[in-house]
């Protein structure tokens, strides 16, 4: 009976210093916990202009930003080179000149040009003739008055003529003249037939106009040179719209789509946004870049962007949108190398809670962990409750 008394004497000791131990633990631990919280008065919260919200939520469209580069919008974009070999005589347009379509670029003295001229005008000559005897031997035929063999014969002419007259006609047109201009050559010509005059007015005198509108970007000709047809004299482009070539990965295939918005960013201009639009994407990939060409028409009307020039392209696909948690920027304190938040715990206690980023947009920032939607955080005045947890460490967090 002495020995199982002093057992449960042993035993009971035991018990009692253990629970102590955890008793002091557990102080310990609620005393650091203490510390981690901020009591700010009702009052002094006003002052600082401290401020709750809840944790919201936001959809925000997937994105794809690819880096890229600027071109001429090729289709318009023109070089312009001479119809015929001749001689410069003037030159009208320089580089950066704005031209309209139509505008006269340049003039060169061409025989070969003065040749098509008056063959035109030969052949013509040769099918009002062959005309008149056409109309003649059918009127004949139907008298009686020739034979069916000769009328045939002149019908084979007149068709003969009617032919030639139409190639030098296009002959004309390949020099770049118009009607227009044609039916002022024979009218010229017509005019001095009833004065007794020869048929001499072909001009040997070319003029080489812009087939568009656009401004003066390249320039390769002088006054009195000789040129060629296949030299590229000028080129004019209308930059009012370039073309963005963007290299897009095969993982971001499925975010792209013809058709689809485009906003082009250049560092020239970090704070502006330049409008686009998808008009092609390749169609097979690079097999050593493992990536897509991909074309967007850009709006360039004020003419800040220039070609060549590397920008990045942003492309949003509305059908694939996340949902996403997020709260101001300024609710988000950095603090020994961590982000943090305030918790509301009661109406004058606040407390410091670890959050993960994962992006910032117009002065919010997505929460990727550490938060839940609806949670009571501090939207403003989280800086004055990072200040005072500063002090912790120094006094109690009570301010009044």
């Amino acid at each position: 009976m002495i020995l199982l008394f002093i057992l449960i004497l042993i035993f009971c000791g035991r018990g009692e210093k253990k629970t102590a131990s955890e008793e002091a633990d557990l102080h310990n631990d609620h005393e650091n916990n203490r510390h981690q919280d901020v009591e700010v008065s009702s009052a002094k919260q006003r002052e600082w202009g401290i401020t709750i919200g809840e944790v919201s939520e936001i959809r925000v469209t997937s994105k794809v930003t690819l880096p890229g580069v600027l071109t001429l919008n090729q289709n318009k974009t023109a070089h312009i080179s001479s119809f015929a070999q001749g001689k410069v005589l003037s030159v009208s347009a320089d580089l950066g000149d704005n031209v309209r379509k139509g505008q006269i670029l340049l003039t060169i003295n061409s025989p070969e040009f003065a040749q098509a001229q008056a063959s035109f005008l030969q052949a013509r000559a040769r099918f009002n003739l062959s005309r008149k005897e056409y109309e003649r031997a059918k009127m004949l035929l139907r008298e009686k008055a020739i034979e069916q063999k000769e009328y045939l014969r002149r019908e084979s002419e007149y068709e003969k003529a009617s032919t030639e007259y139409g190639l030098r006609e296009s002959n004309l047109h390949s020099f770049g003249l118009d009607h227009n201009q044609i039916d002022n050559l024979i009218k010229n010509c017509d005019s001095l037939v009833p004065e007794g005059h020869l048929c001499e007015v072909a001009n040997p005198n070319l003029s080489i106009l812009s087939t568009i509108r656009g401004k003066i970007i390249f320039r390769d000709v002088i006054v009195g040179e000789h040129v060629e047809l296949k030299k590229i004299l000028f080129t004019a482009s209308d930059l009012s719209t370039l073309w963005a070539l963007l290299d897009a990965y095969e993982k971001d295939l499925p975010l792209i789509k013809k058709g689809s918005r485009v906003r082009i960013k250049s560092t020239l201009y970090p704070d502006k946004e330049f409008e686009g639009k998808m008009t092609y994407i390749s169609d097979t990939i690079d097999e050593k870049l493992r990536t897509v060409k991909i074309r967007v028409e850009v709006n360039n009307k004020d003419n800040l962007l220039k070609p060549n020039m590397f920008i990045l392209g942003m492309i949003e696909n509305e059908n694939k949108r996340e949902k996403f948690l997020i709260v101001p920027e300024e609710a988000v304190q950095n603090m020994n190398g961590k982000k943090i938040v305030f918790l509301q715990e009661e109406k004058e206690i606040f407390f410091p809670h670890e959050v993960k980023i994962k992006e910032k947009i117009d002065g919010s920032a997505i929460i990727a962990e550490g938060l839940k939607l609806g949670q009571l955080i501090v939207i403003k005045g989280a800086f004055y409750l990072k200040a005072e947890l500063s002090k912790v460490s120094f006094g109690d967090a009570h301010v009044h």
